[in-house]
């Protein structure tokens, strides 16, 4: 069970998980979730081991461990390293095109929860906290940044592409690739008979 709740600590990332869910999940009592917490609690504790079990936030979370800090920075100042995968490039384009916006709006553009990619790119000086919204729980608002700009050869947020031409080029892509197989498909149907 140890090894299962280590799974799941692992899989919801930094949402992390209540005490409530972990017995909900493997079907326990409190005590045995609070005892399997601090079971793997205590094998994490061991200095070989790079990772830790935090409670933040009313939440148990896998976290790294504050004493290796330097290393993490520079691996986020490689230049080998320093890239955006497809999923920063989405998000980052999400709030340059809704700037200022919360991250429950960016995760229901895109379907998906964006708390680690959004914290890697205020990491990397693409985005940065921009206030609190009115909105309930005065979440944090996100907006880029002028490295945002001068990575991207931009003067101002002013300078993106306009949305409505990158759809219709979408719209004609997706066209010009449904004729083109409609039209394979067809041209193969008539060689065959």
């Amino acid at each position: 069970m140890k090894a299962v709740l280590e799974g799941l600590l692992f899989v919801v990332g930094e949402d992390g998980l209540t005490i409530n869910q972990i017995e909900d999940v493997l079907e326990v009592d409190e005590d045995t979730a609070k005892g399997l917490v601090m079971e793997l609690k205590k094998d994490y504790e061991d200095e070989s081991r790079g990772l830790r079990i935090d409670f933040l936030g009313n939440r148990f979370k896998i976290t790294t461990k504050f004493e290796h800090k330097e290393y993490y920075q520079k691996l986020l100042e490689n230049p080998e390293t320093n890239f955006l995968s497809q999923a920063a490039l989405e998000t980052l384009a999400i709030v340059a095109y809704n700037e200022p916006v919360t991250r429950v709006q960016v995760d229901a553009i895109r379907g998906v929860g964006s708390t680690s990619i959004l914290r890697k790119l205020v990491a990397k000086g693409f985005i940065k906290e921009a206030g609190r919204s009115d909105m309930p729980g005065r979440p944090i608002l996100y907006e880029t940044t002028h490295e945002f700009l001068d990575y991207f050869g931009l003067s101002s947020i002013e300078d993106l592409p306009n949305m409505e031409d990158i759809m219709k080029k979408v719209e004609d892509f997706e066209e010009d690739e449904n004729k083109d197989l409609y039209t394979s498909r067809y041209t193969e149907i008539e060689e065959e008979e």
